[in-house]
């Protein structure tokens, strides 16, 4: 079985041209970023094809191109989550 992986990924409209990779790993470290997440209320989104792609990237790396559409998904869940919340 493959160990767990995961990619945090930070988007502040203000401050960011586009979304950015904050941290990425696995195992035990996956783990962990998965933790925080669910400590702060952070949605979590299991998509294999989307990991491998950003696993790919360095950490503070903005997003490529390509992916904006996959990651406007995720990022239009996370708002949809908090306006829930509201």
């Amino acid at each position: 079985m493959k160990p767990k992986r995961a990619v945090a990924l930070r988007y502040q409209q203000q401050d960011d041209m586009a979304p950015r990779v904050v941290a990425k790993g696995s195992g035990a470290v996956a783990e962990a970023i998965l933790h925080r997440a669910r400590e702060a209320n952070v949605a979590v989104r299991e998509d294999d094809a989307l990991v491998d792609a950003l696993m790919a990237l360095e950490v503070e790396a903005v997003i490529p191109e390509a992916l904006y559409a996959a990651v406007a998904e995720v990022l239009a869940i996370v708002y949809r989550q908090r306006e829930g919340e509201a």
